[in-house]
């Protein structure tokens, strides 16, 4: 019965073939169980990530390779036409290429991930994806040219197939190649962090997210805008939680009967209050209180202080001016506000006689 044929082989042949193919599965199991039982905890007991990296890069492609190894066997045991052989070996000559390939790309991830992902610099680990997809496809790329060049492709030819639509990609993908090249340029280049305030053209607001294609700003209504990360990259962009001190400029005015006694005092009562107000600089270079102009209604100073990189901008500029109002009050200093004085002048009626009728 096993010196039937079947399909141009006898059966015990394919019954041997079919057995190798088994094997190579019950082999695949046996490596399974002994990587989960001895060879894990063993490498999981080192100090070196890089044996647990190589470990982990190798498993699944070795595991693949014993498999083809199997199907190889069974394969060529068996008599088959010439050119069903040879679509077999070029099949398998681009799998193991394509094998070595996966080995490859998992060995690069697992070291990234490693040496690089466990940085404490979040803007590291925030690059860290498109670098990995970025090597990867680098990877696969190489490992396809290679697989294809063994089985007799020209792969000058197919470049320059590739090359004019890969022309016309670009062109249709332009802005997201922009985008991409933009976030690698703000994660790099830290023109700010994820939670700082910042100021893009016309809009301020906190930064959300830095992604891929684009960076999320959420401004003073709570609302999400999104900008391409070119566009971010191309404008002029103000880092407002970078700043050391924020600087507060107030134009004050008091009325035209202020003495000159009194317009020095206003003065020396500006330059004391920031000892008055806390998370105010008190340092005499960050505060400035000049007399600058006569004004249509008004005597005009103008006044410059520092409120500290801790303190809350709205409270210490709401404290601040609670604490001018009320010291220019005690001080009987009257602010100013816009008046007209229109003189009219009164014509006296001209004598008029008029004919009565005799």
């Amino acid at each position: 019965m096993l010196e039937n044929e079947f399909l141009g082989n006898t059966i015990q042949n394919w019954i041997i073939s079919i057995a190798f193919i088994i094997g190579a599965i019950i082999i695949v199991k046996l490596i399974s169980l002994l990587s989960k039982k001895v060879l894990k905890p063993l490498i999981g007991r080192t100090k070196n990530h890089l044996d647990d990296v190589i470990f982990y890069s190798l498993e699944p492609p070795f595991k693949f390779a014993i498999i083809l190894l199997g199907i190889w066997l069974a394969i060529h045991r068996l008599v088959y036409p010439d050119s069903f052989v040879k679509v077999v070996d070029t099949a398998y000559s681009i799998l193991i290429v394509l094998d070595i390939t996966w080995f490859f790309g998992r060995l690069c991830s697992g070291l990234l991930q490693v040496y690089w992902g466990h940085q404490p610099d979040r803007h590291a680990n925030k690059m860290m994806p498109i670098i990995k997809r970025t090597i990867l496809v680098i990877v696969w790329i190489i490992g396809i040219i290679m697989a294809l060049s063994n089985v007799g492709v020209n792969i000058s030819a197919l470049l320059g197939t590739l090359g004019i639509g890969g022309i016309a990609f670009a062109l249709a993908a332009q802005d997201t190649v922009k985008n991409i090249f933009g976030a690698f340029t703000i994660l790099t280049d830290k023109p700010f962090s994820i939670g700082d305030t910042i100021r893009v053209d016309n809009f301020e607001g906190t930064v959300v997210d830095v992604g891929v294609r684009s960076t999320k700003v959420m401004n003073y209504d709570k609302r999400i805008i999104t900008f391409p990360n070119y566009k971010i990259i191309d404008a002029s962009i103000i880092n407002i939680s970078s700043e050391p001190m924020r600087r507060v400029v107030l134009n004050l005015g008091l009325t035209y009967d202020t003495t000159a006694e009194k317009m020095k005092e206003a003065l020396e009562i500006l330059k004391a209050l920031p000892q008055k107000v806390e998370n105010v600089s008190s340092s005499p270079s960050d505060v400035v209180a000049v007399f600058t102009e006569y004004s249509d209604s008004a005597l005009d100073i103008m006044y410059i202080y520092y409120i500290e990189k801790q303190g809350d901008i709205l409270g210490v500029t709401s404290n601040m001016n609670m604490e001018i109002l009320a010291s220019f009050n005690k001080a009987g200093l009257d602010f100013a506000f816009p008046t007209r004085t229109v003189y009219i002048q009164k014509d006296e009626p001209e004598d008029s006689t008029e004919d009565a009728d005799i």
